[in-house]
């Protein structure tokens, strides 16, 4: 096989829109008609809060780079400009395609009684409603601001809706424009009066037609609503900062008065609002977008949770309970005896919160360490921790205050832990902690004896029953030994050192996978090829995708299951013919991360809680983890072939960068409603054989009615 260059940019997909692939998925989703309407309107809204954090943390960059005039190119050979241009042109045709999309979902709301009227439709018994109601409850809390002649000029926070009123003097030809913030506390979807059905009105419709009785004795010339967003990306430089908690509270705040980087427009306002805001703003042409409709499609949460509207969402499916904990009445009996594998959200998260409740009143637990990288708004995590700490336990929090965007809660967190007695670590100066671990210690009878949890995802509850993760409970000596070392690297005891089982970024995981990697080509042989499987968020790495090309030229096939970014290009003559990638989006959001090697025979599952992404290997700390019982290794491999063999929410990628539906031959696989089939008939079979099966052993147990005892 001749040399192939394999940094050449043709064999590199473009981050940013590649990532616009994967939103562009979450699209089709809510344009789907097989799905019922309100769960259309979720996917439909999320596309809106996704390119809410892509325009304040990825576009951000790139102006960043093109206003500092850098020609760099990125892997797949584009410059900041040439990105920018390209994702101007995706984000509009999806914008339009999102409206669209809510449009038809609307109408098709109305057919079954819930209208979202436009003004135009409203009557005059309504409009009078409106009237008293604006004059009632929204006249008193509006807020007009004179931004042409204030100085200097007042905030506009980012991701709020305002009102731009063209204003004059009765008679007078001069004009001013005046923006009025919609006020917070108001639902955006308001009930009116109607004959039948339900009839809804939006909030800044109402505004826009009664702005007037704001302004006595002026006159409304013309209206427009809109919206900013504004840069985020703020890199915290933990090690220059003297106090990092001051410092992430004051990049929090510093958000607010960054620039803006889009500026959406309702199509409808007024021209005169659509020349002056922009040129107010600082916002580039390519910044500008007019959106058709609706604008901040996140809001249709409130119509997607309207009580009585059951028929129009999927079923739900409540979380099981744990396949491998099927029966156990003693959590640690139970891990002592057997590892044991959650597969969330088909599975419940409730034996991890339930461990830790458990460690808080056994005098035997003598410490908890844990790291916190995004939790819970009511976390029954950290009340736990605060009560063990309380009860004297001794209580250690690695709690990540650059999550981004959860910084100011973790702050709060982190006070709250303090208070209670917690020993808290901020974080690791130079890198973000991202890895997920669990480790209680506890005095038995014989020895000390170490459980631990470690986790593709975050301790948080809520997104335990929305993302597809999956969590490893054990006792194995060799994992837990690995973890305490882990923990003692974090609070600054020890230095990285070799390790066990575990391997951790960012000083050695970059390497493992490589060396997994390049033994898979050595294991491979025209009888038995080699086989790579990898189930990961994203995949960016440069140096990943070179590893994977050259396992492609060599002959062994990979699989790869990437939710979002992919910057390697399958299906590539002489490069990536063995490659395929799919993705899968549907109703749980897949965060799982699987790493299996066919190893000549030896096969090795590993988890993790890294992606293949440069950041993920350099610069975060992260854990990857063997899985060693030999039932869960088959189980983890049967749920990697579950998700290859999906073609009903899968998505293939194509060399070009595109993405098409998986063909639907053969029988209709949807892989996480297989999986959810699975955990409730494990639980059925369970409780079915508890009740046939269960042992008699007290005298009640075996009385008949009455009270007679029943014969043997």
């Amino acid at each position: 096989m001749g040399k192939v260059d394999l940094g050449a940019p043709e064999l590199y997909l473009n981050r940013e829109l590649s990532w616009l692939e994967f939103n562009d998925r979450v699209l089709q989703e809510g344009l789907t008609e097989e799905l019922p309407l309100l769960e259309r309107l979720k996917f439909l809204a999320i596309v809106g809060s996704n390119l809410d954090e892509f325009f304040m943390i990825r576009v951000a960059g790139l102006l960043h780079q093109r206003e500092a005039g850098r020609r760099r190119r990125d892997a797949s050979g584009l410059t900041a400009a040439q990105q920018l241009e390209q994702i101007g042109g995706r984000v509009r045709r999806m914008a339009e395609e999102q409206g669209k999309g809510i449009a038809a979902v609307l109408a098709q709301l109305r057919a079954r009684g819930l209208a979202v009227l436009e003004p135009a439709e409203w009557t005059q018994e309504q409009r009078r409603y409106l009237r008293e109601l604006f004059g009632a409850d929204l006249l008193p809390v509006l807020t007009p601001l004179a931004v042409q002649e204030l100085d200097p000029p007042p905030l506009l926070p980012g991701l709020q809706l305002y009102l731009a009123v063209v204003q004059g003097a009765a008679g007078q030809p001069s004009e001013r424009i005046v923006v009025v913030p919609q006020p917070s506390g108001f639902p955006r979807f308001l009930t009116v009066p109607a004959q039948s059905g339900t009839n809804l009105v939006r909030l800044e419709h109402v505004l826009a037609a009664n702005i007037d009785l704001l302004f006595p004795g002026a006159e409304v010339r013309g209206t427009g609503v809109f919206r900013i967003t504004r840069d985020a990306d703020i890199a915290i430089h933990d090690d220059e900062a003297g106090d990092l908690l001051q410092a992430v509270e004051e990049a929090v705040v510093s958000r607010r008065r960054r620039a803006p980087v889009r500026l959406e427009l309702a199509t409808e306002a007024d021209p005169r609002v659509k020349r002056w805001l922009p040129e107010w703003l600082a916002v580039p042409p390519e910044a500008v977008m007019e959106v058709e409709g609706m604008l901040d499609a996140t809001a249709l949460v409130e119509l997607i949770n309207r009580p009585g509207l059951d028929a129009l969402r999927v079923p739900e499916w409540p979380p099981q309970p744990p396949r491998d904990l099927l029966g156990a009445t003693d959590l640690w009996a139970a891990i002592q005896d057997h590892d044991a594998l959650l597969f969330l959200p088909y599975e419940s998260f409730d034996p991890v919160v339930d461990l830790l409740a458990e460690a808080v009143e056994d005098p035997g637990v003598l410490a908890v360490k844990v790291v916190l990288y995004r939790t819970s708004g009511d976390s029954a995590i950290v009340r736990a921790l605060e009560r063990a700490a309380r009860n004297g336990k001794q209580v250690t929090v690695l709690l990540e205050l650059r999550a981004r965007f959860d910084e100011a809660r973790n702050v709060g967190w982190a006070r709250r832990l303090e208070d209670a007695g917690c020993h808290v670590i901020y974080g690791v100066a130079g890198f973000k902690t991202h890895a997920k671990a669990l480790l209680i210690v506890r005095r038995e009878a014989t020895r000390i004896r170490r459980y631990v949890h470690l986790s593709t995802g975050n301790y948080n509850e809520r997104t335990a029953r929305l993302y597809s993760d999956i969590g490893l409970l054990t006792a194995d000596r060799e994992l837990a030994a690995d973890v305490a070392a882990f923990f003692n690297l974090l609070t600054g005891v020890s230095e990285a050192v070799g390790w066990s089982a575990l391997s951790i970024a960012p000083t050695e995981l970059r390497q493992r996978f490589a060396d997994l990697i390049d033994r898979e080509i050595q294991a491979s042989t025209p009888d038995q090829s080699g086989l790579i499987m990898a189930k990961v968020n994203s995949l960016q790495d440069q140096e990943t995708c070179q590893a994977l090309y050259r396992a492609s030229r060599a002959g062994v096939k990979v699989l790869l299951n990437v939710r979002g970014i992919c910057c390697l290009r399958p299906g590539v003559k002489g490069v990536s013919e063995t490659i395929e990638v799919r993705s899968i989006v549907d109703r749980f959001l897949e965060h799982t991360r699987i790493f299996y090697f066919r190893n000549g025979g030896h096969e090795e599952v590993y988890l993790g809680s890294a992606d293949w992404m440069s950041r993920n290997l350099d610069k975060r700390l992260e854990i990857l983890f063997p899985v060693k019982a030999p039932a869960l290794v088959r189980r983890l491999i049967g749920i990697l072939e579950v998700y290859f063999a999906d073609n009903v929410k899968a998505s293939r990628l194509l060399p070009d960068g595109r993405y098409e539906r998986v063909p639907r031959s053969g029988p209709p696989v949807r892989a996480q409603e297989r999986f959810y089939q699975e955990a409730v008939e494990a639980a059925r079979s369970a409780a079915a054989g508890a009740t046939r099966f269960r042992p008699l052993s007290r005298p009640a147990d075996v009385a008949g009615p009455g009270g007679a005892r029943e014969g043997r």
